[in-house]
């Protein structure tokens, strides 16, 4: 009788109903939830390291210019070739003045060198000691010299000691920047300057690149030399981690891989710097019990939820058959009342079981849609509140054109027009720019924009630049999408502007043809291959509009997703390559638009 029981086969059946789903979505969530979450602390760390390699390139391309800066200055290139014939006190003068230079131009170095090379003369300066003019060189240092030498960059970066996150601020050297200067044009070597760099901006780049809680970040030379380390216990056992090895011998320059030795267990994120900066790895460590924190706890969740779950069906398996019909009935009528309209049925309380808890969920639901109603009456409040604080967020844009115009009246009085003709454009560029009420401009606001942004270009680029525009008179007053040129023009300086020849040239024409509007934006740069034309054509057709890497023209997949949804496919834009050498793009637009603003109403 006991097993015939409907009772008894519905528990069982529910047991199994219940398990099995919940058994699966506990493992495959675990299982999902661990590899996402691995996929997303992988990428952004990748993504962390990236910028962490740009901006350690940055500061040592930085440190590397100094060295660089002394080619400049033809006195003491002379001095350098000739120091006995060029020994007098205004010769020595500039040296000095040189050392100091360099030594105070950043905060993290400390020391400033010069070796001869065919004697065994010292130039030295330190912040705590005058320019000294010395005889003695250190045996140690030729090795690093010969390295400066042998570099196709003339330059070697010296790990000195590692670092790491409790050092004391301005400590002594942790790398040397080593570089040999050269009797240019020829490849004699005339000597060495060396820089002494102190741990502070690199401790402070290294910061912000990992969790010191939870996460191990390192900075390795190219040898696999540690230059910073958020272990202190990593240093003294160098030698002995292997990791480093696997680091060194692998064959990107990026990437991920998973490390269970060295008293670790998780996965290693790295990334390599340029040869031209040195070629240092940025090593980042997640151990797995980080990685799966949250996967851990969504499984324990599961469980409990699923534990949870069981116990409900079997309690509610034991009383399917005991006061189920009457509360339903009672409830359906409660359900009847809330049709008719009136929002405050009395709820009956039917116990602590399933229909108890839907009649308790029905009363939090009728509560809800009167707090719901009850909240719309303050929504007409809450828009003017919205609105005052859009009013309140337009002080600031107003402030920075009140300074700007300030700093150019200053400008003036102090009889520097330069610098007020500067500020005027670049306010009149943010001004532009910061202004969020416009979409579509006359062709001539966008001319004005396009002339102020030029000018400060000229003004940086002095003659190395000519630019000419050319805009018919029927076309001034023409609408055109707001700022649809200088992406284009920007993508010249970007991509071509380094590359030309001689003097870079941009030319900007708009004129009419038939119902159209042409602009052509022609420069002097090298152009690009047909296959790279394939390609930035075909990342116009990709949905995505900002892709990872470098080349992937975002200025150009922008403006062409902006004519499309301004004008559909009314408008074009043609890159092509010039016969006479440089790019070109042209533009062509409909004089008249279909509903003009459209721009935010295209999905």
């Amino acid at each position: 009788m006991l097993k015939k029981s409907i009772r008894n086969k519905l528990i069982v059946l529910l047991m199994i109903t219940t398990i099995v789903p919940f058994g699966s979505s506990i493992i495959i969530t675990y299982l999902y939830t661990k590899g996402s979450m691995e996929d997303q602390v992988v990428q952004e760390s990748s993504n962390l390291l990236y910028q962490g390699k740009v901006n350690l390139e940055s500061y040592l391309n930085e440190l590397n210019g100094l060295t660089l800066s002394l080619y400049n200055n033809p006195d003491f290139i002379n001095y350098m070739r000739s120091p006995d014939t060029e020994n007098n006190y205004l010769t020595i003068g500039i040296v000095k003045n040189v050392m100091q230079t360099i030594l105070y131009t950043a905060d993290t170095i400390n020391e400033v060198k010069i070796s001869f090379a065919k004697d065994d003369r010292v130039i030295s300066a330190t912040k705590r000691s005058t320019v000294v003019f010395s005889t003695s060189i250190e045996d140690s240092r030729n090795e690093a010299f010969n390295s400066a030498e042998r570099s196709p960059y003339n330059m070697y970066i010296e790990p000195i000691f590692a670092s790491h996150e409790n050092n004391t601020r301005g400590a002594r050297d942790i790398i040397k920047i080593h570089r040999a200067l050269t009797n240019v044009p020829g490849n004699e070597v005339l000597g060495y300057i060396t820089l002494g760099i102190s741990p502070d901006k690199i401790i402070d780049l290294s910061r912000n690149l990992y969790n010191r809680d939870t996460e191990e970040f390192y900075l390795l030379s190219s040898e696999g030399e540690l230059i910073y380390s958020s272990d202190t216990d990593i240093p003294d056992n160098q030698n002995h981690q292997k990791w480093i090895d696997r680091v060194l011998e692998a064959e990107k320059s990026s990437g991920t891989m998973e490390w269970k030795e060295d008293s670790f267990n998780g996965v290693m994120m790295y990334d390599q710097l340029s040869a031209s900066s040195g070629g240092w790895i940025l090593v980042k460590r997640v151990p797995y019990h980080i990685l799966y924190e949250s996967a851990y706890s969504v499984a324990k969740i599961n469980i409990l939820f699923g534990v949870i779950g069981l116990s409900l069906v079997v309690l509610a398996t034991l009383f399917v058959s005991f006061k189920i019909t009457s509360p339903i009935r009672i409830l359906l009528q409660n359900i009847e009342q809330v049709e008719k309209g009136n929002m405050k049925v009395p709820v009956q309380s039917f116990g602590s079981d399933e229909i108890g808890i839907l009649g308790y969920r029905f009363q939090q639901m009728i509560e809800r849609i009167n707090h719901l109603i009850t909240r719309e009456y303050k929504l007409e409040l809450e828009n003017k509140t919205n609105q005052l604080k859009v009013l309140q967020s337009q002080i600031n844009p107003h402030f920075l054109y009140n300074a700007l115009q300030s700093i150019g009246t200053v400008a003036l009085k102090n009889k520097v027009p330069q610098i007020y003709s500067l500020i005027t454009h670049l306010s009149k560029i943010m001004r532009y720019g910061m202004n969020m009420e416009e979409d579509l401009v006359p062709l001539s606001k966008e001319i004005n924009y396009t002339k102020a942004f030029l000018l400060l270009q000229k003004e940086r680029f002095g003659e190395n630049l000519d630019y000419t525009i050319d805009v018919d008179e029927n076309v001034q007053e023409v609408q055109v999408p707001k700022m649809i040129l200088q992406p284009i023009i920007e993508n010249y300086f970007k991509h071509g502007f380094d590359s030309r020849e001689g003097v870079g040239s941009i030319r900007l024409k708009c004129y009419r043809e038939s119902d159209e509007l042409v602009m052509k934006i022609s420069d002097n740069g090298i152009g690009v291959t047909e296959n790279r034309l394939n390609e930035i054509y075909e990342h116009f057709k990709a949905e995505a509009l900002n892709k990872k890497g470098k080349e992937t023209n975002i200025g150009l997949k922008n403006v062409y997703v902006r004519l499309k949804l301004y004008y559909n496919l009314q408008a074009d834009l043609k890159l092509e390559n010039q016969e006479e050498g440089g790019f070109m793009v042209t533009m062509r637009l409909p004089i008249w638009m279909e509903g003009e603003g459209n721009e935010s109403n295209h999905h």
